[in-house]
């Protein structure tokens, strides 16, 4: 890897291991999103909290931390733009502030995507909004998604990005295996489905 490319990966773990929806929650007074529903610090998760004005907050805020490092590092070459982009996706769900406990990744997978492939990124939206009114799992919806998006970026001839997705996904259906076992089991939670 070049000085950039390592460059990228520290620069883009830093901007992705920010916490925004712990930051905000704390401060609206909700005190540790880590302490409800499921534990994680990402959009979802916040939405609980019963505030969706910071759920939108945290959602946009958790995709901005993997667009901008994506974006500023694609400068020195698609290498570094994959690298930076994979480094704010592991910041954000391994942060080392909060012990490597973060999120499920998916907000700042799109992100990134955005970033680097704009085109593949409204894919991805078109797969998982198809999904979602099929089945109503968000889960699901954004597995799916995920699965599709490096085999796209691959056929599109942007190996360095597929590459850096594949990895992504794979991470991301690993801190997803309880909704996935949820999903074969018949019990995960249905979009707008009442608690």
């Amino acid at each position: 890897m070049s000085f950039y490319s390592v460059l990228a990966l520290v620069a883009g773990y830093l901007c992705g291991s920010v916490p925004f929806g712990l930051l905000l929650t704390r401060a609206a007074g909700l005190g540790d999103v880590r302490a409800i529903g499921s534990g994680n610090i990402g959009a979802t998760n916040v939405l609980r909290t019963g505030n969706k004005g910071l759920a939108a907050a945290t959602l946009v805020l958790d995709a901005l931390k993997g667009t901008v490092p994506a974006l500023l590092a694609l400068h020195y070459g698609p290498v570094a733009g994959a690298v930076a982009g994979f480094g704010a996706f592991l910041g954000h769900i391994y942060p080392v502030w909060l012990g490597f406990k973060g999120g499920k990744g998916v907000a700042t997978y799109l992100g990134v995507l955005i970033g680097l492939a704009w085109k593949v990124a409204l894919l991805f939206a078109a797969v998982w909004l198809v999904m979602a009114l099929l089945f109503r799992y968000s889960s699901l919806s954004a597995l799916v998604a995920c699965v599709v998006v490096p085999v796209a970026l691959y056929l599109l001839g942007q190996p360095a990005f597929a590459l850096a997705f594949l990895v992504m996904s794979a991470l991301i259906f690993y801190k997803h295996r309880a909704n996935i076992e949820r999903l074969m089991a018949g019990t995960e939670s249905r979009i707008g489905a009442g608690k």
